[in-house]
């Protein structure tokens, strides 16, 4: 290799090299600090998810207050990237824990508990951000709708926990979940995001690929299940992965097709069970 060829070539591979030690150091980190919080977990009692949260915070603070800089890298865009596919995963399969029988019995329930769990912080922050704090009308109605949000992931989580996720009662939280993040998603588009050709082919495309996904599904279980290392599972990660980008490309959230997903698939997923 030439002098030139040197300089052009093995600035490109140490950087590289760097990066990659970079990101395995990052992830160690990360995967430490989920170690701990399962420990902490268990001897307190506690579920997980909530101290996966409070100990991420300590981190965090812990990082600042020494002037660690962004040592976890939380904003670098494979840290995003894995922490929003593990929400859309467990968003699919809160989703097929739903029983379409028991929604129906539940309908009215579910759907009450959801519009009260949206409606009463989303018009309850608006008011206090905009005649409490004194913010401007546009700032109060996102604090509503920042607030007014649920945690599916971490909402499941504590079910599978629990236990709860294969109750009625369960259901029917995971129920009124659906309904509440629903009404946040509607009220951030309405809101703040204009309804525009995107929002079209979003709906079009998510109704189209959603009404085939049963018949699809079974289709491939009974051609390739059993013959076909986890065909099923690329063929749901490729379906949730599709509509989420789908659903960010219009504007939307891409929790909300893996939902749909899952209760759509929620039948095939009791076939399984048993």
């Amino acid at each position: 290799m030439t002098t030139a060829a040197k300089r052009l070539f093995l600035p490109v591979a140490v950087t590289e090299d760097s990066s990659m030690e970079q990101i395995f150091t990052t992830a160690s980190l990360w995967l430490a600090l989920a170690v701990v919080s399962a420990l902490i977990a268990s001897y307190l009692r506690l579920s997980i998810a909530l101290v996966e949260i409070c100990v991420g915070v300590c981190a965090a603070a812990v990082t600042g207050l020494f002037d660690l800089g962004d040592v976890l890298s939380s904003n670098a865009e494979w840290v995003r990237f894995l922490a929003s596919a593990g929400a859309v995963l467990l968003t699919f399969l809160a989703g097929a824990e739903l029983d379409p029988h028991v929604m129906r019995t539940k309908l009215t329930e579910v759907s009450v508990v959801g519009l009260v769990g949206f409606v009463a912080p989303f018009l309850g922050c608006a008011a206090v951000a905009f005649y409490g704090l004194g913010w401007n009308v546009q700032a109060s109605w996102l604090c509503g709708v920042a607030l007014s949000t649920t945690s599916m992931a971490v909402v499941y989580a504590v079910m599978l926990e629990t236990g709860f996720n294969k109750t009625e009662f369960g259901k029917g939280i995971l129920g009124s979940c659906f309904i509440n993040d629903l009404g946040t998603v509607i009220a951030l588009g309405v809101l703040f995001a204009p309804f525009t050709y995107k929002t079209i082919v979003f709906i079009v495309g998510s109704v189209i690929a959603l009404a085939s996904l049963p018949t699809l599904t079974a289709w491939l279980t009974r051609q390739y299940a059993y013959r076909t290392a986890a065909i099923r599972t690329k063929w749901v990660m490729l379906i949730i992965f599709g509509l989420g980008a789908l659903a960010l490309w219009s504007g939307s959230e891409a929790v909300l097709p893996a939902y749909l997903a899952g209760m759509v698939l929620a039948g095939s997923a009791a076939q399984d069970t048993h």
